[in-house]
């Protein structure tokens, strides 16, 4: 039992908000890898440099 301080109350609320904020980032995670595997995003091009007009 490594608990620093077993005498200090436990907030049930902020437990419960860590827990379903976790829960929420990986069905983020699922939803993004499920929508790239299936919708690839094309490799951005760089942009090309514009020719210089000629002075006249």
């Amino acid at each position: 039992m490594t608990d620093s301080n077993p005498a200090e109350p436990i907030d049930f609320a902020a437990e419960k908000a860590k827990r379903v904020h976790d829960l929420n980032d990986k069905r983020l995670a699922q939803v993004r890898a499920a929508f790239s595997a299936a919708l690839p995003l094309p490799k951005a091009n760089k942009p090309r440099k514009k020719k210089t007009k000629k002075k006249r």
